[in-house]
């Protein structure tokens, strides 16, 4: 004997308890649901075919019980003791409770949570249940419940396969509605679970029940309609789903997308809301039984007339009553001209058998559980069972986990947890010829290879008809060089997207953070790529360079014209008293001053970087030496006029070089420990600025560079000091006056120079440098030069012995 429960009404009778009069017992109420007659009808042909087989339980005929729960658990608990203990009223006291069960197995319930409240029942009797639609991943928990199997998937499997849809079409900012049952929440918090996992966030999570008070139903319907999520996750059985899509039919919504668990997004009720049009779910795959649809019609009103369900359903289906002349209101009598052939309902319908195969499958597990325990298969020999063995529950139990056939090209076997492989259809409802169908556009299989798990195979039919696919997020995608900012106190999936700072780039769509560029690199104006830096110094190519680079040649070629001019009237009066021989060696420094410039513009090298700063000292000092030589020469040729000197036989033409030579040696002497010890080296300088690269000569040693410079700033206040000590001497052409504002003008440059080149950075540095140069070099050639040649070219009349004696009056310049 096998027992059937099934959930072919959706109510039950509500009993008024006075505690004077025992309560009726409860009984089914409401409409019919055709479809779980339809799965009734299912068992009974899988025991009739089993019955009729000679290769299936040969000489053993299965009977069946079945009962209708009312999907309630107050029913499907008394049904459950009834198939465990029989249905006498009485209980005898002095009778051994130890009697066998009713039945030796049950298929059903429908829902999962009357299979819960069932399996508890069952359990302790070790009755196995195999289940064909009780979805909750609880009842995998094989310590709650040893003895429940199922064939269809458990909601574990299915959660994950709708988070991987959504997550598949990019929707991130989701709804979801559930049932408050055991399947409804269970199979939400999966779904949640795995949405979670994959970055999905939700919106509102809503509950309500079918017998909730429709206020409770009206807000949840409220909440659909005021949301900003446009994706909507529905775990929900269909019996709830009927009263939810009762409420939302008429509001005017925006287009939403539905997607749908397997209870109820191939229930063929819903097909008359068009409001579901575009919905997508995961389904049971389609199956196709042979023989089915011919029972399931082969009804006549004789046969209809000896069961009470099948004859509400006669009545229900043909609006007519079987009882003659005693009809309900409203009804008029069945003439016997009813042909179920003729009917288009949910009985009727065997074009997408699904749950009907997990039915038929559930039935054929049991039939090969008790084959496996009263027949052996022989060699050579017909099967022989020995139908006088008695076959207990319990047997049946354990011998089910083993059960392993196929049928009608379905694999039936269950793993530890009772559980089947995890299979599943896409199932899109497409509106064709005015008609909404069920049209399969993808596959889902748990034991496929990653990569595989998921299929598609035809295009999708979107909500309001729509061809591409509904956008819901919370936030637009962050482009490339923006990256994702949660916003405070709202879910992940809301963020604002904050371009990357400065030197950080994303180059890829919702980047969570912005990725540094390494040392050598920035990040671009798009923030989406990191690009070299610029490198950056002192060209000859820039404008800056140029005019640096003229000046200096300009300078240059001064010096030379000066000299020139200076050798053509060697044998002048005014070249021979200024010291020829000095002027023309600082003539020569000054030429090596502004071409020593020109070793600072370009790319800094390792040569060029000692180069450039040992050369501008030296040159330098020897400028200085020069100079210095030319004021002690003025002093001292005042001193020799006096009566009795003899100081210019101290300080002679060799005296002077040997001056020139020392103080230049001092300054060699510096360098060349500078090169030693520490020399300047090339340096690529990323501290100063973030967005470039500075190519600069480090000091190497900045105590040196600054003993250079501090060693030409004692030779110029050493030789301003005397030159303004010698500047009202008695003379027509008094050389100090200019050496006093040539040195008055190189140390104002210098002293400008300290901080500004402290204070500027990057290739104006070195400008900064090569400025000082260039002006103290123009100032030492513009001041004790000009003049000279002035009077050598334009006032040849003053270049004579006499005018630079003084005994003839001077002209104003």
């Amino acid at each position: 004997m096998i027992g059937g429960i099934f959930s072919i009404h959706y109510y039950v009778s509500s009993t008024e308890y006075n505690y004077t009069s025992q309560p009726n017992a409860p009984h089914c109420t409401g409409s019919l649901d055709f479809r779980e007659l339809r799965f009734a009808r299912t068992m009974v042909f899988a025991i009739k075919e089993i019955n009729n087989s000679s290769e299936l339980l040969p000489g053993v005929t299965l009977g069946y019980q079945i009962h209708d729960s009312c999907a309630s658990v107050p029913v499907a608990v008394k049904v459950a003791f009834q198939l465990a203990n029989g249905i006498e009223p009485v209980f005898f006291p002095n009778q051994s409770c130890s009697k066998s069960a009713t039945v030796h197995a049950v298929v059903g319930e429908s829902g999962s949570t009357p299979s819960i409240a069932m399996s508890r029942i069952l359990g302790p009797f070790a009755i196995p249940q195999v289940s064909h639609y009780a979805t909750c991943a609880c009842l995998s928990d094989k310590l709650q419940y040893p003895t429940f199997s199922r064939t269809i998937p458990s909601d574990y499997f299915q959660a994950a396969a709708l988070a991987r849809l959504v997550k598949h079409f990019g929707w991130t900012w989701i709804g979801a509605v559930r049932s408050d049952s055991d399947y409804g929440n269970n199979g939400m918090a999966a779904f949640l679970q795995a949405a979670q996992a994959e970055g999905i966030c939700v919106e509102y999570s809503e509950a309500f029940y079918r017998t909730n008070p429709r206020a409770k139903v009206r807000r949840v319907v409220e909440v659909i309609r005021r949301s900003t999520a446009r994706v909507i996750v529905a775990f929900v059985a269909s019996g709830d789903m009927l009263v939810l899509l009762s409420e939302l039919e008429g509001m005017a919504l925006a287009p939403l997308q539905w997607i749908g668990s397997e209870s109820w997004v191939t229930d063929r009720e819903m097909l008359r809301f068009h409001l579901f049009a575009g919905a997508i779910g995961f389904g049971i795959p389609r199956s196709v039984i042979p023989g089915l649809r011919d029972f399931l019609l082969d009804l006549e009103p004789a046969q209809v007339s000896h069961s009470a369900l099948l004859t509400e359903f006669w009545e229900s289906a043909f609006d007519c009553s079987l009882g003659g002349s005693q009809t309900t209101a409203g009804q008029k009598p069945c003439d016997g001209k009813q042909n179920l052939r003729d009917l288009h309902n949910p009985y009727t319908d065997t074009s997408q058998l699904r749950v009907s195969n997990m039915v038929y499958k559930a039935v054929y597990a049991i039939a090969h559980a008790m084959q496996s325990i009263i027949c052996t298969d022989r060699p050579n020999s017909p099967r022989h069972c020995k139908t006088s063995v008695p076959v207990e529950p319990r047997q049946v139990m354990e011998h089910l986990r083993k059960v392993n056939f196929t049928r009608n090209g379905y694999k039936v076997s269950f793993d530890a947890n009772g559980d089947p492989v995890a299979t599943y259809e896409l199932v899109n409802w497409q509106v064709k010829d005015g008609h909404m169908e069920f049209v399969t556009v993808g596959h889902y299989d748990a034991s496929a290879p990653d990569g595989q798990v998921f299929t598609m195979k035809k295009n999708i039919t979107w909500a309001s008809g729509q061809p591409q696919v509904p956008v819901s997020v919370c936030s637009e995608s962050c482009p490339p060089g923006t990256r994702k900012a949660v916003q405070r106190g709202r879910p992940v999936c809301c963020y604002d997207c904050v371009p990357c700072s400065e030197g950080e780039i994303s180059n890829a769509t919702d980047s969570l953070d912005c990725i540094t560029c390494s040392a050598d690199y920035w990040s671009n104006a798009e923030k989406d790529e990191c690009v070299p830096k610029p490198v950056e110094f002192l060209s000859f190519h820039e404008v800056l360079g140029i005019i640096l680079t003229s000046c200096s040649l300009t300078g240059a070629c001064m010096t030379i014209m000066v000299a020139a001019v200076f050798y053509r009237h060697r044998d002048t009066p005014i070249v021979k008293a200024n010291n020829s021989e000095l002027s023309f060696l600082l003539l020569f420094s000054l030429k090596l001053c502004f071409l020593c410039s020109l070793t600072f513009i370009g790319r800094p090298s390792e040569w060029s970087c000692m180069l450039r700063h040992t050369a501008f000292g030296i040159t330098f000092v020897l400028c200085i030496s020069c100079v210095l030589g030319k004021t002690l020469v003025v002093l001292m040729a005042f001193r020799a006029t006096l009566p009795g000197s003899n100081v210019m036989k101290w300080f002679g033409p060799s005296q002077q070089r040997l001056s020139v030579v020392l103080f230049t040696l001092v300054q060699t002497v510096i360098c060349t420990l500078w090169l030693i010890l520490s020399p300047p080296f090339p340096l690529r300088n990323m501290k100063h600025y973030k967005e470039r690269i500075i190519l600069e000569c480090d000091l190497g040693s900045e105590s040196a560079f600054w003993a250079v410079l501090g060693y030409i700033g004692l030779l110029s206040i050493l030789c301003f000091v005397l030159a303004f000590l010698a500047r009202k001497l008695p003379d027509n052409f008094n050389e100090a006056k200019f050496i006093t504002f040539s040195m008055l003008i190189f140390c104002a440059v210098w002293i400008t120079f300290i901080p500004a080149y402290v204070s500027t950075p990057g290739k104006f540095t070195v400008a900064v440098e090569i400025f000082a140069i260039l002006a103290s070099s123009f100032g030492l050639i513009m001041c004790i030069f000009a003049p000279k040649c002035f009077i050598i070219l334009f006032r040849p009349e003053q270049n004579t012995k006499k005018h630079m004696m003084g005994k003839m009056p001077s002209k104003s310049l």
